[in-house]
Order: structure tokens, then sequence, then C-alpha cells
């Protein structure tokens, strides 16, 4: 038994040894996780320290914990106790909504994402970031951090930093000396209006870069301060100031490129050359009318392209976007190409017109033009013929240009003609038939497709009625306007349409007032139709004053009778209102009465009025009432006489004795 116990002594540090250090670390492990400030509450590896009012960082915080919340406080930049930058366990610091103005210090030494939002930092220097080795997301948005308030090289310290979040700021350039490592960097929501040859020098592994809402413009942006971006995937220049995209994109990996809401007016044909990559391409309201044919060949990995609100014009310049659209495959997705003007196709989308609907220039080719003299036969009484004129040399037209000058004027003289005079090849005549039809003809030597004949009625040099038109096939020669008034003017144009379905106000119109016949010729006319019935003598306007009189005099008649029944009716209700009502009130009447009878006599105000209201025969003999005082205070008589077997009374508080008297 001795022996064992001896040898128990000799082996018992052999075998102790060995569990020391795990012992010791697990009592460490536990002793670190339960040590929490008094201030916060902890929960596994999270500290929640957040709005509580503090002024500093707690004190006790140990290690063991990952996450600390600290956000919407009122902690200053002297807040921050030495002994926290000494707790290694931290990766995460939440510090947003306190009242910091300087990039703090004495953070966890091996913080990796740090939010410092809605603070008021306005300078960020070199020693603070010095102490972040490890940080690799920075959220500095919402502060007031100027140009001159970042010290230069200072992001460049945090040398394993890959996210720079610095929106909503004060800058007016990009940082001076931006860290190696860099893969996101925002800078939307600033004052930066230069970019310089050197901005991103030291970032080409940067593959997001967001400038959205600040002041740049096309000479603000170096030519080649984008090019060094080599790696870049997503570039955003929205809500600046920019004429044509920025030169020299980096093309070899852009994958998204948001130019929307600048002031682009033109996009140049090499803007987008070489990005191959490139799928998403926003250009948004700008100022753009037009783009030049080919712009987007290079674009091959396409697949969204955003245009909206801009001001298209859908004009020639845009047939070769119709037929490119129509091209396309189902996998690109294309938005907001829709006319803006003319006004006549505006709110169109402009896949869905057709070439017919495009005005394009007129041809310069000149096509030599038959000549057509004009009659000098006189028209006949009923028809009167127009020819127009010119006076001044003109040049040949083309089948797409029509010359004809407006009735009763001259040309208007043309330059640089090197044709002579030659006569027009369009002819139009216009005849009266009657006092309600006026046929127009014409003759034209070239092809036209339709004719626009448009009428409107004249009065004292003015216009006074609705403005019609007609459009007519090119075949026909010739259209009656029918329904129109007698011995009235009307002006009437007639404007041929070229090969191309264009009008051409002005230039190619042949307008002239004519005047129809007066109603008495339709008697002798064998020609008769609705429109001749409906003609008026020159007496109608007294016929129709008659009519309106007569009316008003029956409407008169007619109010002049309910007043008389509603008078005579409100009469006989008044009278009604004499008999006696339990609803009235007692001041309203005094009653009298007889021992024989239970007639009761109401008399109201001054005046009165006997009714028996029980249906019974009043009592027979003589009597004389008289009012005596209205419940407004009137005056009463003095006397009245009764029988000796008859009372009275009066129930407005009256003394008996001086109501009545015998």
């Amino acid at each position: 038994m001795e022996v064992q116990i001896r040898m128990w002594n000799k082996d018992l540090p052999t075998l102790i040894s060995p569990w020391i250090p795990i012992l010791l670390g697990l009592h460490m492990h536990f002793s670190w996780a339960t040590t929490c400030p008094e201030e916060c509450r902890c929960d596994r590896t999270f500290v929640y320290c957040n709005e509580r009012s503090l002024m500093s960082v707690p004190l006790g915080l140990g290690e063991g914990y990952k996450t600390l919340y600290l956000h919407n406080n009122q902690i200053n930049n002297a807040g921050f106790p030495l002994e926290m930058h000494n707790v290694a366990s931290v990766e995460t610091v939440y510090l947003y909504g306190n009242q910091l103005d300087e990039f703090p210090v004495n953070l966890p030494k091996n913080v990796r994402v740090l939010h410092l939002q809605e603070n008021n930092i306005q300078t960020v220097s070199r020693a603070a970031l010095a102490q972040l080795l490890r940080l690799e997301e920075l959220y500095l948005d919402d502060n007031s951090i100027s140009t001159v308030g970042v010290e230069e090289g200072a992001f460049r310290e945090a040398i394993s930093l890959k996210t720079l979040f610095l929106t909503k700021n004060h800058l007016s350039s990009v940082p001076v000396g931006l860290p190696e490592e860099l893969r996101e960097l925002r800078l939307d929501e600033n004052r930066i209006a230069l970019i310089a040859e050197d901005a991103f020098e030291n970032v080409t592994g940067l593959e997001r870069l967001l400038l959205d809402g600040n002041l740049l413009t096309d000479e603000g942006i170096a030519p080649g301060a984008l090019q060094t971006l080599v790696n870049l995937k997503t570039l955003s220049m929205a809500r600046n100031s920019l004429t044509v995209p920025p030169p020299n994109l980096p093309a070899e990996f852009l994958v998204k490129l948001n130019l929307q809401d600048n002031q682009m007016n033109e996009i140049p044909l090499t803007a987008f050359h070489g990005l191959h990559r490139l799928e998403r391409l926003d250009i948004s309201n700008n100022q753009l009318q037009s783009l030049t044919q080919g712009v987007f060949d290079g674009l091959r990995g396409l697949r969204q392209l955003t245009v909206r609100n801009n001001l298209w014009l859908c004009d020639c310049n845009i047939k070769w976007v119709i037929l490119w659209l129509k091209s396309l495959p189902a996998t690109l997705n294309v938005r907001g190409f829709m006319c803006q003007k003319p006004e006549r196709v505006r709110g169109m989308v402009i896949r869905e017109l057709t070439l017919e609907l495009i005005q394009c220039p007129n041809s310069t080719t000149t096509v030599p033009q038959p000549t057509l003299l004009s009659s000098s036969t006189a028209e006949s009484a009923t028809q009167t013929a127009f020819t127009p004129a010119r006076s001044q040399p003109t040049p040949t037209p083309s089948p797409l240009t029509l010359l004809p000058p407006t009735a009763g004027e001259d040309r208007e003289q043309r330059t640089n003609d090197p044709v002579g005079p030659r006569q027009e090849s369009l002819r139009v005549s216009f005849a009266v038939l009657n006092g309600s039809c006026i046929q127009v003809s014409w003759v034209s030597t070239f092809a036209v497709t339709a004719y626009k004949v448009t009428w409107v009625k004249m009065g004292h040099s003015l216009i006074t009625g609705p403005m019609q038109e007609s459009l007519v096939g090119g075949e026909r020669e010739g259209i009656a306007l029918a329904n129109l008034e007698p011995k009235s003017t009307y002006r009437i144009c007639v404007d041929p349409l070229d090969t191309l379905n264009n009008y051409h106000p002005g230039d190619d119109t042949i307008c002239s007032e004519v005047m129809t016949k007066s109603a008495s010729f339709h008697s002798g006319d064998n020609t008769t139709g609705p429109e001749q019935a409906t003609q008026q003598d020159p007496s109608s306007p007294f016929l129709l004053a008659g009519l309106i009189g007569g009316a008003v005099l029956m409407v008169l008649v007619v109010l002049l009778s309910i007043f008389c029944w509603h008078m005579h009716k409100k009469e006989r209700s008044d009278s009604s209102k004499w008999k006696y009502s339990r609803g009235r009130r007692k001041d309203d009447y005094c009653e009298a009465g007889t021992k024989k009878d239970n007639s009761i006599l109401e008399m109201t105000e001054t005046s009165f009025q006997i009714v028996s209201l029980n249906n019974e025969q009043l009592l027979k003999g003589d009597f004389r009432i008289q009012p005596i005082y209205t419940p407004n205070g009137g005056v009463g008589y003095r006397d009245s006489q009764r029988r000796n077997n008859s009372t009275a009374y009066c129930k407005n508080s009256v003394p008996e004795s001086d109501t009545c008297h015998k």
C-alpha cells in the first residue's frame, strides 16, 4: 500500500503538466467573454452601446467581441480611451450619428469595417489611418470632408482598404493618394469639377467608380484620367454637365456605363469604340435629338440600352434607327426611343414608325418639266380660272418640289437660279355651280400622290368659319365643295403631296378666294338638294325674332298663372291658421267662454276671428269682444259688454277685474 502511494506521488506532476495550458486557456476565454461594459448589453460576440447618449466609449470592454455598436450617441473625438486600441478581437465598429469632427484615433487596431457616416468630420489625417492596417471598408458618407481637409496620402496609409465611400461631402477634386488595393470608390454628391490626369494613377485595380451629382464638364476631365482604370467594370457619371461622353473610356472590362441626366446633345461616332463587353448603357434625360449612324455598332455585348426623355427628332436622320431597332435580337432590351418632334408624330414609338411618316428634305436632283401654257380663252360666266403667274425667274423643281404661288401674289425672287423662267406645271380652276357648291379642278404634269384641299369662309377680310379639309387621291382631277353658304366668300387652297407623302405648305400651296352665288339663283336651276331647302329669305331674322318673342310671352303667362295660384293657396292656408292648436304657446292667445257654451274663442295680436272649434252652436246673444293686451305689449280697448251669466278670462296674467267690464 505504501509502495502505491509513493508511486502516485512521483507521477502526479507528470500527469497534471499537460492539462495546465488547456485549463488556463479555457479560463481566459470565459473570463474575456464575460467582461462587458456596464452601460452596454453584450450578446455572444456583439456589444450594444448604441442610442444611450454616451459622451465617450465605455471602459471595460474585454476580448472576445467582434462587433461594437456605438451609433446614435454623442461621442466626440475626446471620447476614445487608449485601451480601446488594444482590443484585438473587434473587427466591425458602428460610429455613425455621433459628434465627431475629426477622423477618430485609438480605434481597435484590427478593425476591418468602420462606419462613420452622419458625423461632422472635416479632416482626415495620415496618423489616424496609419493605426488601421487591416481596415478594408470605410464609410464616410454625409460628413463635411473637403479636399483641403484630407491630408495628402492619408487614405494610402490604410494599405488594406478596398471600399471607400465619400458620398455627400464637400470634395472639389479626387483625393490625392488613394490606396492601391482599392476596388470600389464612391464620390457621388460632391462638388468635384476637376479630374486630373493622375487622379487614379495608383488605383489600377479599381472596379467600381461613382461620380454622380458633381460639377463635371467636358473641360474638367483630363483626356487620360480614366484610361488608367484598366479593370473598371462600372462607371457612373450621372447628374453632371457633360455635353459628350468622356474621352478614352476604359474599354477592356467595362460592363455598365451611366451617363443619364447630363446635357449631352451629341454622341461622337467613336465615343463607345472598343466597349465590347459593355452590357448596360444609360443616356436618358439628355438633350439628344439624333444619333450618328453606327454609333452602337461596336457594342456587341449590349443587353440593355435606355434613352428615355431625350428630344428625338423623327426626320430623315432617324431612319437608320428604325431599321436598326427592327433588326435587333431579342436579347437586347431598348427603352425610351419615342418621337418628340415634329408635332404630328409626337409620342409615337420610333420602332413602330413607317418610312412614309418620316419627313425628308427635298431632293436636289432637277428633272425637266414640260411647260403648261395658261389658256387665254375666257371661262364661262359661272367659272373662274386661276393660273399662277410668275414675274421672277425660278429654279426648275424636282419631282419632290412643287412651286405654285398663292393666288394674286407673285412668287418670291429666287437666287442662284440657273434656269430661265417657265410656266407652272400645276393649274387650278374654280367653278361656282350654285349658291352652295363650288367645283375645284386641277391639272398636273407630274406625279402627285394626293391633294389636300382646304376651305374656310371669309368675312370682312377675316376668317369667320371653321376650316375644313379633304384629302383627294392623286388620280382624281377635282372635287366638289358642297353645303356652302350662298353669297359668301371662301378661301380655297390646294396643297399637293410629293411622291414621299410630304406636304410643303407655303411654296406648294395654291389659294384663291371664290364667292358663291346668291340664293335667288336656285329657282332657275334644275339642281336641287337638301342644302337648297335650308336657305332662308331675307325676312328670316324677323321671323326668328317673332318666334322668340312669342315664346317669352308664353313663359311670362305661365309664370303669372303659377304666381296667382300660389297666392290664392297661401291666402287659404293663412285663414286656417286662426284655428286653435294645442301646440301654440299660451302667450300667443287669450281665451273667453260662457257657462252654457264650451266654445273657445281665440284672439291673436291686434286682429281676431271667432271660430267655433267644437262645432257646436255659439251662445245666442249680443257680444262685443275687443282685444285687450297683446303678447308684445299692444294697447287694448277699455271695456266690453256681456250678459249676467257670462264670464271672461285671459291667460296672459292680466287681472280679471281690469280685463272685461259689464
